[in-house]
């Protein structure tokens, strides 16, 4: 015998560590054909004489805080995709018994 109990749901949810992988893989993996594209052509150091002159920022250091910056900005776009990708039938109401 089925217990009805409990709302039925079209698939039940993902484990959180799923969901996370989800969103920061993908944008770690476009963050870092970002970095190699983005910096192929710009030197951190001209562009830190361009944006940031009194600071001492170091030419790995701007790789890094580039590949970060581009990190945040893919996995942004990730989560946005996949809020609004979640199905609607699952946050709007359960599913009828059979």
């Amino acid at each position: 015998m089925t217990d009805f109990t409990e709302p039925r749901l079209d698939h039940p949810p993902r484990p959180l560590a799923q969901r996370i992988g989800a969103v920061l893989w993908p944008s770690f993996f476009a963050a870092g054909v970002a970095t190699m594209v983005f910096f192929a052509f710009v030197d951190p150091l001209t562009l830190r004489d361009m944006t940031f002159p009194d600071l001492a920022i170091s030419r790995e250091l701007g790789y890094t805080l580039g590949f970060f910056m581009f990190w945040l900005a893919t996995s942004a776009s990730s989560l946005f995709t996949w809020i609004l990708l979640r199905p609607a039938s699952r946050f709007n109401r359960a599913l009828r018994p059979d």
